[in-house]
């Protein structure tokens, strides 16, 4: 008779085992043909190599000391950074419970009861009150039959690695804006320097005019039209200096402080030596790490999804509670106070109002965005890559158009203004010469800085930073 309880309770215990090759929780696969159709920077510029930049630390690419300086203190004190690491830390607590999920749980109880008793009660004759003292615990295990608890690990996983990659985006980020406001801020430097020269060479011009005046070659028309450039490079300086004073404020912040002066080099000192390599194509998922967050979240999600579809079926739990039972506190530790109860169940959900199917059908959808969300950052990713490619090879060849333009407007200030000294030439043309030298000069600066700006967009868009 024993032996044939035994026979069916281990029959009852081994269904679900039988059962499995009907459900088990499915296996990750990433979707290549997603990967495959954002694999190409649309550039013929620069030959793809095995190593990227993206490998090179920003210590090595940003060579400026007092930049250098600035990235290491925004790592430390940035307020984005900083939550980050908190996001990190709460992904890391999911991620221990997850894997204490296949471990049982256990509660241990100190209970004591008064009862008073009505006379009329079953042991009412008996007993007019009642004491019982109790100690006792409980322990409850769920076999992991459909895959619902490793799955549910693998989501806790996925979410801790899609946190580090987001504080690598972060930091990531982070370096590509101070770099890039700092060089900004240097390339403005330099357009005040310009203009400042420029105000002081046309109130020189000023004083020219009025003598050429008097002397009877120009008429007070050419005077108020060099008061007027005075005034109007007077205006682009001012202009350029809040704009200077605006950035300072914005980098302060991202270096986790209060607004300040920002201490700072020379443009034509910013040298740039690394070689601008994009690597493979295929290496955008390893050294991206907003591209690998957004893997990972797909990944759980595709985990959730499975744990939804595993609540469809039954769940075999084992209860089992001991301990000291006694009326008597004086008795509670006797060996005959033991008790124990042993309690195997099977639960197969049959009716809910329809929960099970909505949550799994919701994990669906969420799943389907997630792929979608990942598809998004990958072809973000190529684009931003080939962006940045196109926009060095512009401003390489803008720098060299500039600077021909800059010195024919330059020689043409010069022949005008000697030319209008010998009465050989109307004075509009020197106006139109001087307008157009420093236009062209603040312009090569601003290509200048588009050149060192692309090459920190192309630094951030194949991946690095981070290191």
């Amino acid at each position: 008779m024993k032996l044939s309880r035994v026979i069916k309770c281990i029959g009852v215990v081994l269904l679900p085992f039988l059962l499995v090759s009907c459900f088990s929780a499915k296996t990750y696969e990433r979707p290549e043909n997603e990967v495959l159709n954002a694999q190409y920077f649309r550039t013929d510029s620069l030959q793809k190599d095995s190593v990227s930049l993206a490998s090179v630390s920003w210590k090595e690419l940003f060579t400026d000391p007092i930049l250098q300086g600035y990235i290491q203190e925004g790592l430390q004190n940035n307020i984005d950074i900083r939550q980050a690491i908190q996001q990190i830390l709460i992904s890391e607590a999911y991620l221990k419970q997850g894997k204490a999920g296949y471990l049982p749980t256990l509660n241990g109880t100190a209970q004591y009861t008064h009862s008073e008793l009505s006379s009329n009660s079953q042991f009412g004759g008996q007993f007019s009150t009642l004491d019982q003292y109790q100690l006792s615990s409980g322990l409850s295990w769920e076999a992991d039959i459909w895959g619902k608890i490793r799955s549910n690990k693998r989501a806790y996983k996925a979410r801790y690695l899609q946190s580090v990659a987001a504080h690598k985006a972060v930091k990531s980020t982070l370096v590509a804006n101070i770099a890039s406001l700092y060089y900004q801020l240097l390339s403005l430097d330099e357009q005040i320097e310009i203009t400042e020269m420029t105000i002081k060479i046309r109130e020189s011009g000023l004083k020219t005019t009025k003598a050429l005046k008097e002397a009877g070659n120009v008429t007070e028309v050419g005077v108020k039209q060099t008061e007027a450039q005075v005034y109007t490079a007077q205006a682009i300086l001012i202009d350029l200096k809040n704009s200077a004073r605006l950035l300072e404020n914005s980098l302060s912040i991202l270096l986790g402080g209060e607004p300040k002066d920002i201490t700072r080099g020379r443009l034509e000192e910013q040298k740039i030596t690394t070689p601008l390599k994009t690597g493979i194509p295929y290496e955008l998922l390893a050294n991206r790490p907003d591209v690998i967050s957004a893997e990972y979240a797909l990944v759980n999600s595709f985990e959730l999804t499975n744990v939804a579809r595993s609540n469809f079926y039954p769940s075999i739990t084992l209860t089992a509670n001991g301990g000291l039972q006694s009326l008597d506190f004086d008795k509670l530790f006797d060996t005959s106070s033991l008790f124990a109860t042993i309690i195997g169940g099977l639960t197969q959900p049959i009716f809910n109002g329809r929960k099970i199917r909505t949550q799994y059908e919701v994990t669906k959808a969420q799943q389907e965005q997630a792929k979608l969300e990942f598809k998004f950052a990958l072809i973000t990713a190529s684009k931003e890559v080939s962006d940045a490619l196109y926009s060095y090879d512009a401003a390489m060849e803008k720098i060299e158009v500039k600077e021909k333009e800059f010195e024919a407007y330059t020689l043409a200030r010069e022949y005008s203004q000697e030319l209008l000294d010998n009465g050989l030439a109307n004075y509009l043309e020197v106006l139109n010469a001087r307008q157009n030298a420093l236009s062209t000069n603040l312009d090569l600066t601003s290509t200048k800085n588009a050149k060192l700006q692309s090459i920190v967009d192309l630094y951030q868009a194949l991946g690095g930073g981070w290191q």
